[in-house]
């Protein structure tokens, strides 16, 4: 576990319970707003927190070539990750326009 400086985890671990913690913060406010489709959101996320969990535990392992898979699935998860976060813009989008035509 010595490739990362102290700093650099703290950020590293920092970012992951972030990223959890505003997972938690959106599937809250759908709940609480009754806007339920802002949940795609949160489902939306959750690629980008796995693709992270991935970056931690090859640096954790001190980047062994054994585990170079983690990075092109840490690739491919922040790619899908950015596609899921883009449809759950479009959902949210949607959603709270046809909300807004209903009244």
């Amino acid at each position: 576990m010595n490739v990362l400086s102290i700093p650099t985890w703290m950020v590293h671990v920092s970012s992951v319970v972030e990223w959890t913690v505003a997972i938690l913060f959106v599937w809250t406010y759908a709940q609480v707003s009754a806007k339920l489709y802002w949940r795609s959101l949160s489902w939306g996320m959750l690629p980008g927190l796995v693709s992270a969990m991935c970056a931690c535990t090859w640096h954790f392992f001190d980047n062994p070539a054994s585990l170079d898979w983690l990075v092109t699935l840490q690739a491919s998860l922040t790619v899908i990750g950015n596609c899921t976060l883009c449809l759950a813009g479009w959902w949210i989008f949607r959603s709270s326009a046809c909300q807004k035509t209903d009244h």
